[in-house]
Parts: structure tokens; C-alpha cells; sequence
């Protein structure tokens, strides 16, 4: 039976040891029983009715809820029976909710892995997962990467971003640009909501500048067209699977990695070309390279010390790596330049050496036109008139002669 007391007091709710229900009013109740050990033990009810039918929400011990908090919750208790609502139903209501939240969760990491494993299969490399993995663990995952995506504000994106926006500014926009998307991603999955605090247009570029203002884009170091006949008379004097494949790479004007990741099925030495298949192209179209005399004789060489399915073998069954060929570049004493800027002297050469059409040049660049009205009508890959183009290139490169340490112009035009 309940013992009604006008109104409890710190001091009298200490004393209480009786068993039984003492209440503070307004169906606020302290219920006193007794354990095992005889020792009264004291809790928060708060009593009423529904529809007739009498009941009783728990609001927490005595030892964690003092009797102005348990005032308090049978306050706010109160105020929904004056709403029409059953306070024990919403509290299971809030929780279930709440638990539903904590099971929606997810931290940033664990957001960015979901994303980089969906994407996985579309990139075109393996590298590249990898790539975005490392931008995530190196400037995301120390300030948010534990956090709920949900709590990535702008704040968290400014500071991972903005320490290297001036020095690095490739390198943080990458990372703007990776976070943006898993945030995306996130909001798709509905693990956040409201605006993406990586968007660039119309909000970032108020507190950024843009990178281009920041710092101007420092090119591949690439060797003087005029230089090229010697330096590659130079490299044709080592004997080295390395030597072989740079000599082939400037010979076809060809990006480093389509190079090195060359297979023999790929290789039609009777029809003089090599077709790269569309996923081991940047463009992701697949692209033929005619191959003059000169790589032609590098493809024979190499079919002489065949080891497995790469043109230019490494070790353990697997192609040639690209360290090799700045090691080789090292050794011959040319930190200056790198393999990639050989194309830039190809470019430079074409533009300055020949009569060309620029849609020519790009195409054996294996560059995509930009203008969308030009590309629809530019179906064709202009091979035979590369195959021209790329053999007036092999004359240049070969103009060196080794008997008088001359270099013989040479200059055809199309």
C-alpha cells in the first residue's frame, strides 16, 4: 500500500527503509523493497492511468537518480499523458529508434571501404583502389575516420584538407574529391543526409582558392626533340630488358604502363601492330599502334629470351616494373628527365617538325578528343596516317650516326 507523504525531502528519502510506495505526488512514487541481504533498496516509479487500466514506468534507481531528476522525468511524464500519450510507448518508441540508429551507423572508414570495394571491379587497375585506400588512411582516417559519417561536417573536411591545399594541391584535391564521393555514397545508402560538406562548386570554392591560382602544373621533365637521336643511340649500347622496353615506349610514343603491362597476344608482328586492349588504356577505348621497323626488331629481340606472357619480362612470371626504368635513367645519369616526358617530346617534335594534322598527333597520343561534336564525328583512328607519322619519328630518334657522332636530319612531311 502506498503511504502518502505531502512531499519527500533529500533528508527523508535517505531515512526511508520501510518497505513500500511512498509518494512525492503527482504519480511520482519512491518504492522501497528489501534484497537478499535485508538491505532496503530504493527506486523512481512514476504511476498512472490508461484507459482505466493502471500502470507503472520505472524511472531509475535512487543511487543514479536523485529525487530532483526523478521530479523532473515525472514532470515530462506528465506533460504526455496531457498529450494523449502513453509515456511508457514512446520510451520503447525513442529506444527502438534509437537502436535502429546505432545499428544504421557507420564511421567513415568503414563507409570509404564499402566504397572502394563497390567500386573495385570498374577502375581499371588494381593500383588504384589501392591508391584510394592510402588518401584515406593518410588524411582522413587520423581526424574522422572513427567518427559516424553522419558527424563529417565541413570543419573535418577543412582540416584534412587545407594543411596541404597550398603545397600539395593535386594531392588535396584528390582527397576533396575521394571524400565528396564517399559522402555520396553514404547519403545514398542513408547513413547521412543534408549537403555534402566536400562539394567544391558553390561552397568549398568560397573557402578555397582554386588549385590552378595556387600553384601551376608541373610537367613530366622531358628531353629537347634535338637531344633525343643521341641520348637514344646511348641507350641502345645497354643491354638490359629495361633498355629494350624505354627504347620501345619512345619509339611508340606509348604511356609507361601500357608498356610494361605489353603481352605477346597483344603483338602482331606479321601485321606489323600492336592492339592494346580498351581496359589497359586511360581512355578505356581500345587502341592500335603501328610498329615500324625499329620496334619491330626490339619485338624480335625479346621473342629470343622469351620468359613469360609480358613482352618486357621482370621476375617471378611478372611484368617489367616501372622502378626499372627510372633506375635505368638513374644509371645513365638522367635525373632530369622522366620516361613519361618522352611523349611531350614526341608532341613538341610533331608540332614543330612536321605538317601534321593535330587530330593525327593526338590520336597516336591515344588522347580522347575533348569536344563532344568533334569526337561524334571522328570515328576512325587514323592508322595508316600514323603509321606514316610514326615512322618519320623513328627516323628522328635513329638520326644519330655513331661512325661521324653526327646527327642527320632529318624531316619529311606528310
Amino acid at each position: 500500500m502506498a503511504r502518502t507523504i505531502n512531499r519527500l525531502s533529500h533528508r527523508k528519502v535517505e531515512t526511508l527503509k520501510e518497505p513500500g510506495m511512498y509518494s512525492d505526488g503527482g504519480g511520482l512514487y519512491l518504492q522501497v523493497t528489501q534484497g537478499s541481504d535485508r538491505t532496503p533498496r530504493k527506486s523512481w516509479l512514476f504511476r498512472y492511468a490508461v484507459a482505466g487500466r493502471e500502470r507503472q514506468m520505472g524511472l531509475g534507481p535512487m543511487s543514479d537518480v536523485p529525487l530532483a531528476e526523478a521530479r523532473d522525468r515525472a514532470a515530462a511524464a506528465r506533460e504526455m499523458r496531457r498529450a494523449g500519450k502513453d509515456p511508457i510507448v514512446e520510451r520503447e518508441a525513442s529506444r527502438a529508434e534509437a537502436r535502429l540508429a546505432v545499428a544504421k551507423s557507420m564511421s567513415f572508414d568503414e563507409c570509404a571501404a564499402a566504397y572502394i570495394a563497390a567500386h573495385r571491379a570498374g577502375w581499371r587497375n588494381v593500383k588504384h583502389a589501392s591508391q584510394w585506400a592510402n588518401t584515406v588512411a593518410t588524411y582522413c582516417s587520423p581526424i574522422f575516420g572513427n567518427l559516424p559519417v553522419q558527424l563529417v561536417d565541413i570543419g573535418l573536411v577543412m582540416k584534412a584538407i587545407e594543411p596541404v591545399w597550398s603545397t600539395k594541391p593535386e594531392t588535396a584535391g584528390r582527397v576533396r574529391g575521394r571524400v565528396e564521393r564517399i559522402l555520396d555514397w553514404a547519403k545514398v545508402r542513408g547513413y547521412r543526409d543534408g549537403e555534402n560538406p566536400a562539394r567544391w562548386r558553390g561552397h568549398l570554392d568560397h573557402l578555397l582558392p582554386a588549385r590552378g591560382k595556387v600553384r601551376r602544373v608541373k610537367h613530366h621533365a622531358a628531353l629537347p626533340y634535338a637531344q633525343l637521336p643521341v641520348f637514344l643511340a646511348a641507350l641502345k649500347e645497354r643491354d638490359a630488358v629495361a633498355a629494350r622496353a624505354l627504347e620501345f615506349a619512345i619509339l611508340t610514343a606509348a604511356r609507361t604502363n601500357e608498356v610494361l603491362g605489353a603481352t605477346w597476344s597483344e603483338i602482331d608482328p606479321d601485321g606489323r601492330v600492336w592492339t592494346i586492349p580498351a581496359e589497359r588504356m586511360k581512355a578505356g577505348i581500345e587502341h592500335r599502334v603501328p610498329l615500324g621497323d625499329s620496334a619491330i626488331q626490339i619485338i624480335k629481340g625479346m621473342m629470343c629470351t622469351k620468359q613469360n606472357s609480358y613482352v618486357f619480362y621482370g621476375d617471378r612470371r611478372a611484368a617489367l616494373s616501372n622502378m626499372s626504368l627510372l633506375m635505368l635513367l638513374r644509371r645513365m645519369g638522367r635525373n632530369d628527365i622522366t620516361t613519361h616526358g618522352f611523349r611531350s617530346t614526341f608532341r613538341t617534335w610533331a608540332a614543330e617538325q612536321t605538317s601534321f594534322p593535330r587530330e593525327v598527333v593526338e590520336s597516336a597520343l591515344a588522347h580522347t578528343v575533348s569536344n563532344k561534336v568533334e569526337a561524334a564525328y571522328q570515328r576512325g583512328d587514323m592508322f595508316d596516317k600514323r603509321r606514316v607519322l610514326m615512322s618519320q619519328w623513328a627516323g628522328h630518334c635513329n638520326a644519330f650516326d655513331r661512325a661521324t657522332k653526327t646527327v642527320t636530319a632529318f624531316r619529311l612531311k606528310p
